[in-house]
């Protein structure tokens, strides 16, 4: 019996230690859980939290008190609004706007930079071409949300994103992040429907990314959404905020 109970426990121990689906989740620091729930934060933001879940995405990446973030291609600000929260009055968000998308957003009535919002004192932001990846000082994380299969689109230019991600690396910190979150295509599509579905294989990030230099340091599944064919736009009403996402961390080597 006791020869039994020590397999069974070693066996308990080793299922434990390589799956998964037995480890215990992480637990979303106080910090996060504050600058999600800041009631500063837009209703329009707020609605969205479900589907986005950004209190488990941001503790995916271990941001913390103090860091320099960029938010890169941030849209309305959904998260730089919430890393402001995180990082606190010692760290600093840096919203990145593209000089890229100047004539498509004239030509759509939309501000270049948007004015600063007394809510969230340290957040600036920095207008530049995405391939130079323009920033005052060396950063801890670049995050970038929904956006990096624009970047191969003829609206985007695109962008000579090899240019772009040796350029992030350099912004970083040694031992500092590159987070890429998007929307998934199928597997083995590359770059076919960046376009057209508004999707990227997640493979061709990988590839890409890596050839700058980084790391591959880990992949979040908390979007990822198994019922999602890969198929629809990701505009289309039936899978509009429930497609399947994947969250990737790379990581600048160094400490």
């Amino acid at each position: 019996m006791k020869q039994s109970t020590i397999f069974g426990a070693a066996l308990a121990a080793l299922i434990v230690g390589v799956s998964p689906a037995f480890a215990a989740a992480p637990k979303i620091p106080a910090y996060i859980t504050a600058a999600v729930a800041n009631p500063n934060r837009p209703d329009a933001d707020t609605k969205r939290d479900a589907d986005r879940k950004p209190a488990e995405s941001v503790a995916f990446t271990g941001m913390k008190p103090g860091d320099r973030v960029v938010d890169m291609i941030p849209g309305k600000g959904y998260f730089t609004k919430i890393f402001s929260g995180v990082v606190g009055p010692k760290g600093w968000v840096y919203a990145y706007r593209p000089s890229d998308l100047d004539e498509l957003y004239k030509k759509n009535n939309v501000p270049l930079v948007l004015p600063p919002d007394p809510n969230y004192p340290n957040v600036s932001f920095i207008h530049a071409p995405m391939a130079q990846f323009l920033v005052p000082e060396k950063v801890d994380i670049v995050w970038t949300s929904q956006n990096y299969h624009d970047l191969h689109d003829k609206f985007f230019g695109p962008v000579d994103t090899a240019a772009m991600n040796k350029a992030i690396f350099a912004a970083l910190k040694p031992g500092g992040e590159f987070i890429v979150l998007d929307h998934a295509a199928e597997a083995g599509s590359g770059l076919r429907d960046t376009d057209t579905l508004h999707r990227i294989d997640p493979a061709q990030v990988k590839k890409e990314v890596e050839a700058a230099g980084f790391v591959f340091a880990g992949e979040s599944k908390v979007l990822h959404n198994p019922a999602d064919d890969h198929t629809q736009k990701v505009f289309d009403g039936s899978i509009r905020g429930k497609t399947d996402q994947f969250i990737f961390k790379f990581k600048k080597p160094g400490k």
